[in-house]
C-alpha cells in the first residue's frame, strides 16, 4: 500500500510538472519538464533527506553528546523492531520533531532542543515513538520526497510567470496561463502534501502509542505542542512550508497565507482517538515518570549551552 501510495503521489508530482513545462513553452517545454521531474525525483529519493536536515541545522548526536536522548531512541527502535537510526538535534525553542529517510535502513530522527527542554521524559518517548512509526510505516519515503518537489514546483511555476511574461511581451505567448500556473500548481502540490499527510499523521499516532506503550503522554504532548507552535515561530519552517508536513504538529505560527491548508489534522481529533485507544490498550511504558533532576541534559564537554 505505501509502494503503491508513492508511486501515485510521484505521478502526481510528474503531472504538475508537465503542466507547468506546457505553459512554459508547449509540448517542447513540457518535455523539457518532464525531464526535469525524472531528475529532480531521482535526486530527492537519494539526497532529500540531507537537504532537510540541512535546511534545519540539524546536528546529529552520539550517545556520548546526548545519551538520555539517544538512549531513549535506541529503546524505542528495539521495541518497534527497527534499525537504530540517525538522531539529531535541532536548535529551535519551537517544540517540535520529524522523521526522515527513504527507508528504515536509512532513517533520521530529529527533536528541537525546545521539546526536549518543555516535555516531560514519557512526553518525549511519545513524540518520538510516532516518529518511529512513521519510518516503520515507510511514510518517511514519501513525506521527504513531497517536500522536496513542491519547493521544485514553486520554483518552476515561478519561472513560468517570468518566461510566459517574456513572450507575451514579444507577441508568443499566453500570459494568462502562466499566471494561472503560477498560482494554480502550488496550490496543487500543497494539495497533494494535504491528502498525504492527514491520513499517515492518524496511523503514526496510533503506531506511536503502540511503540511507546503510552498513549495518553502522546496525547499530552500533542496538546503542548500545538499550543507552542502558534507561540513559539519556527524561522526555518516559516521560510520553507513546503517541509511543513514532515512535522509532528503544523510548525507555522498561522500569521501567513502559507498556512492556508493546514497538513495536519485538528490536534484534538488526535487526542480523542489516543484516548479511545489507551482505554483498550494495556502495554507497558517504554519510559518511566518524567525529569525531575533534569534527566536530558548533556554529560559531554560543551561549548555553547546544554545541547553542546
Amino acid at each position: 500500500m505505501n509502494t503503491m501510495r508513492a508511486g501515485l503521489l510521484l505521478a502526481a508530482m510528474t503531472g504538475i510538472f508537465l503542466a507547468v513545462g506546457y505553459a512554459i513553452g508547449g509540448s517542447g517545454g513540457m518535455l523539457i519538464a518532464f525531464l526535469f521531474a525524472v531528475g529532480t525525483n531521482a535526486f530527492a529519493y537519494w539526497n532529500s533527506d540531507k537537504m532537510v536536515l540541512s535546511m534545519y541545522g540539524a546536528r546529529e548526536v552520539s550517545r556520548e553528546s546526548a545519551p538520555e536522548f539517544h538512549d531513549l531512541i535506541a529503546r524505542l527502535a528495539a521495541r518497534a523492531k527497527l534499525p537504530m537510526p540517525k538522531v539529531y538535534i535541532i536548535d529551535s525553542d519551537q517544540p517540535n520533531a520529524f522523521a526522515t529517510g527513504r527507508d528504515p535502513e536509512h532513517a533520521a530522527v530529529a527533536a528541537t532542543t525546545g521539546l526536549l527542554r518543555m516535555l516531560d521524559e514519557r512526553e518525549i518517548a511519545g513524540v518520538m515513538g510516532h516518529e518511529l512509526a512513521h519510518v516503520r510505516n515507510r511514510d518517511t519515503l514519501v513525506m521527504t520526497i513531497t517536500a522536496t518537489l513542491a519547493g521544485a514546483i514553486g520554483m518552476l511555476a515561478n519561472f513560468a510567470f517570468l518566461l510566459g511574461g517574456r513572450r507575451d511581451e514579444r507577441g508568443g505567448g499566453n500570459a494568462i496561463l502562466s499566471i494561472a500556473m503560477m498560482i494554480l500548481a502550488p496550490i496543487a502540490a500543497a494539495m497533494v502534501q494535504f491528502a498525504i499527510s492527514r491520513t499517515r499523521e492518524y496511523g503514526a499516532d496510533h503506531g506511536g502509542a503502540e511503540i511507546s506503550g503510552d498513549p495518553l503522554a502522546l496525547a499530552s504532548a500533542l496538546a503542548k505542542l500545538e499550543q507552542m507552535a502558534h507561540q513559539v515561530p519556527n524561522a526555518q519552517a516559516e521560510a520553507n512550508p513546503a517541509t511543513a508536513h514532515l512535522f509532528i504538529v503544523n510548525p507555522l505560527s498561522g500569521h501567513g497565507a502559507d498556512n492556508l491548508f493546514s497538513t495536519h489534522p485538528a490536534a484534538r481529533n488526535r487526542i480523542a482517538k489516543l484516548q479511545e485507544l489507551a482505554r483498550g490498550m494495556n502495554a507497558a511504558p517504554v519510559t518511566t515518570a518524567g525529569r525531575a533532576s533534569g534527566p536530558w541534559e548533556d554529560t559531554a564537554p560543551r561549548r555553547k549551552g546544554p545541547w553542546g
